[in-house]
């Protein structure tokens, strides 16, 4: 049992520690970084995700800075019903280049971190909930549908450095037609 809490609390810091060392992009810029963006890749890892892998497709989504600094993020994805618009509302916090939200899906409160973006090519973002390894994720997102072969591999080096395991970090295909043309 001692060994058994031991080993619990141990873990518990460790994942304090990685969140702990994750920082924004120095000297964030919100209205560089609103505009459409493709999310071309995702570390995952979450056991109820797992059977979804092969059908992830990369999506496009349009991030508008609002006056008082929130964020509204409008995401087109490819699901089986068709192409799905969500709207989500990242709030600012007290750091530039981190937000909150409260995931309807998660029903709980989200951690939002723009970790490295040069605004006009590239964007890694730590999506995390402290303490609750199968709700964090990593996304890289692109101006464009492709990215530079180095922007791929620093997306992949952070995501393992998050302890996502190989399997875990995507590269999907883009979706066809979504948004179709009309509606993005």
């Amino acid at each position: 049992m001692r060994t058994t809490m031991l080993a619990v609390v141990m873990v518990t810091l460790c994942v304090m520690m990685v969140d702990a060392d994750v920082k924004p992009q120095k000297d964030f810029n919100l209205q560089r970084f609103a505009g459409r963006w493709y999310r071309l890749g995702l570390a995952y890892d979450s056991p109820s995700f797992v059977p979804f892998r092969s059908k992830l497709r990369a999506s496009m989504g349009v991030v508008t800075a609002m006056p008082n600094g929130n964020v509204n993020l409008t995401m087109w994805e490819l699901t089986p019903l068709g192409c799905v618009i969500q709207v989500y509302n990242y709030e600012r916090t007290n750091v530039a280049g981190q937000f909150s939200y409260f995931s309807t899906r998660h029903n709980m409160v989200k951690d939002i971190t723009v970790v490295d973006t040069n605004y006009s090519e590239y964007a890694v973002v730590l999506k995390h909930k402290v303490f609750n390894r199968e709700y964090t994720q990593v996304a890289l997102y692109g101006r464009a549908q492709t990215v530079r072969v180095d922007v791929l591999q620093k997306f992949k080096a952070f995501a393992l450095s998050q302890h996502f395991p190989k399997e875990s970090i995507l590269t999907p295909p883009p979706a066809e037609n979504c948004p179709s043309s009309r509606s993005g």
